[in-house]
């Protein structure tokens, strides 16, 4: 199985922006990163008046789309079962792959770090669970687990590979 790793927090906290400089620093050292973005939104991935569109739209539960340079997989879930985060992750090529870095999902039971700006301490109880390895916050306060820089993608980057050394 390929090694999970959550990014989690509260919308709005930075979890897109860390990610595409974490990922970049991940490309640059030689790890294969894959991502699955969890989104609360209404999402196509395809443009109307495209083929692909229309066969989906016209009753396929599934469309492959393929060129040279990548293919897309699009999957419909009219009964609205949410799939299970383990279940999305096994659709990954483990071939291509050696970590796959997790957007949102921060109540599923794999390991995460939370991402943290302040605010409520309420707020941030909600998202520490017993599968969070670290926080990465733009203050400093104690914690039973490693605290990183919110803003230090390098930081957090080699946070992330000491840890995938650890899962091997």
């Amino acid at each position: 199985m390929i090694p999970l790793l959550a990014i989690a927090a509260w919308s709005g906290t930075g979890k897109t922006t860390l990610l595409k400089q974490v990922i970049a620093i991940l490309k640059q050292r030689g790890i294969r990163t894959s991502l699955i973005k969890h989104t609360h939104h209404n999402m196509d991935i395809d443009t109307p008046g495209k083929d692909s569109y229309e066969l989906r739209k016209a009753g396929a539960d599934q469309v492959m789309v393929y060129n040279p340079q990548r293919w897309a997989l699009i999957t419909e879930t009219p009964e609205h079962n949410e799939p299970d985060l383990r279940f999305l992750a096994s659709r990954m090529d483990p071939s291509l792959t050696d970590i796959i870095l997790v957007e949102g999902f921060k109540h599923e039971p794999v390991p995460k770090i939370v991402l943290w700006r302040g605010g409520s301490e309420q707020c941030f109880s909600e998202l520490f669970d017993e599968h969070v390895i670290a926080v990465a916050a733009d203050s400093a306060f104690s914690l039973p687990v490693p605290l990183l820089d919110i803003n230090n993608a390098i930081m957090v980057t080699d946070f992330i590979l000491n840890w995938l050394e650890e899962q091997q």
